[in-house]
């Protein structure tokens, strides 16, 4: 087999027996790279950091690679507006974790007498998910209706996901109560004339003898 260093250089064809003794004289494990190879080729390494960073390289080749997973959107000409909302939400879901989507509206019976009815309904529904993602190709009518695929934008010029916004909204305060009148004072709880009401003079209120004329 062909055994190359920790460093990359190569130290030529060894026995299995010979390349195993080199690899415990350093400390370190024979890794086989390249079985199909003539003769296989075979590596000294720390396997512990080789897989670290093995892993570590498919983690960030993953990041920069491109929405593989589709998710499939019905829509119908005659839609509602609540199910078009509901159908935008799914696919803002869909978009927001970097999947793709492919938009299927079908036709059925007369309605293929007024496909004009169908395209409203796919501009409609482009419009509402625009921040999120783009269609591949402009929307085109085959067979009995019309098929379309959509891919999330990036995210650095992708919108946030509605529900990510709504939870970074502060909660609404409650407002503050008003302030307490003070108590009153015992002279403002004494009953005070209206000021329609006559004031009240001495002696009796209904006197019998006020209209009595007195002859001397």
């Amino acid at each position: 087999m062909r055994v190359i260093s920790e460093d990359g250089k190569q130290l030529g064809i060894l026995s299995l027996g010979e390349a195993l003794t080199l690899a415990r004289s350093r400390g370190v494990d024979l890794v086989e790279v390249a079985p199909n190879a003539t003769p296989p080729v075979c590596r000294l390494v720390d396997y512990g950091k080789f897989r670290y960073e093995q892993n570590k390289r498919e983690k960030e080749s993953k990041k920069h690679q491109h929405a593989t997973k589709v998710k499939e959107i019905q829509l119908s000409p005659k839609i509602d507006a609540h199910d078009l909302e509901v159908k935008v939400g799914h696919a803002i879901d869909f978009l927001c974790e970097d999947m793709k989507l492919k938009v299927t509206l079908k036709f059925r019976g007369r309605e293929m007498a007024h496909t004009e009815y169908g395209f409203q309904v796919i501009e409609k529904f482009l419009a509402m998910i625009a921040p999120y993602g783009h269609p591949d190709f402009e929307p085109k009518l085959v067979g009995r209706g019309i098929n379309l695929m959509i891919s999330p934008l990036p995210r650095n010029k992708r919108a946030k996901h509605p529900k990510e916004e709504a939870s970074g909204t502060p909660s609404a305060t409650r407002p503050e109560a008003a302030p307490r009148a003070p108590a009153p004072t015992p002279a403002e709880r004494t009953p005070q004339p209206r000021p329609d009401q006559a004031p009240a003079t001495s002696g009796f209120n209904n006197n019998p003898f006020a209209q009595l004329e007195v002859k001397t």
